[in-house]
């Protein structure tokens, strides 16, 4: 995967987000990571709807999206992003303990990239965590467009509230 992707993780249980972090780090993947913890503040992150950090020109994301979460849920979060003409080129993937095959469905009729369960037992989500690790090496991931942005999209972006997800160090 390209050095400038940054990683964006939304989930609400931050021993599973830096139990990803981590083991992306071990594969090699020093990407910028940033966690956020509830729907709201990706969000507010990708539509810019404060002051705080929002992403920027030229810059590639995918998103590791939990489905329950506080505020706003997976669900809401991935419908606005893929109704949005330049932010629906970020992948989305849903990682979640959910594996009910409705909300499997409604998230690829959406348009996740892919849904992964999240193993109850530690060594197997370990290792799917390894796999997906293996599979950012390899993916490609195109860059968002500022101008693009303002131009297809003239409506609001979804939620209020305050930014409180942080860049993370990659080399913790």
């Amino acid at each position: 995967m390209n050095q400038q992707v940054h990683i964006l993780i939304a989930d609400d249980d931050m021993g599973h987000a830096t139990l990803i972090r981590r083991n992306l780090k071990r594969l090699g993947l020093v990407n910028p990571v940033i966690h956020f913890k509830d729907g709201q503040e990706v969000l507010d992150f990708l539509f810019r709807k404060t002051d705080g950090p929002h992403w920027q020109e030229g810059h590639s994301y995918l998103l590791l999206l939990d489905i329950r979460m506080p505020k706003v849920d997976g669900v809401e979060v991935l419908r606005n992003i893929k109704a949005d003409p330049e932010l629906r080129k970020i992948p989305v993937i849903m990682i979640t303990t959910t594996d009910d095959p409705r909300d499997i469905e409604q998230c690829h009729v959406f348009g996740c990239s892919s849904y992964i369960v999240k193993p109850v037992r530690y060594e197997k989500f370990v290792e799917a965590l390894r796999k997906l690790g293996l599979f950012f090496k390899v993916i490609e991931v195109p860059r968002l467009s500022e101008r693009k942005h303002l131009l297809l999209n003239n409506r609001p972006g979804p939620g209020e509230g305050q930014v409180k997800g942080k860049e993370i160090n990659p080399r913790e």
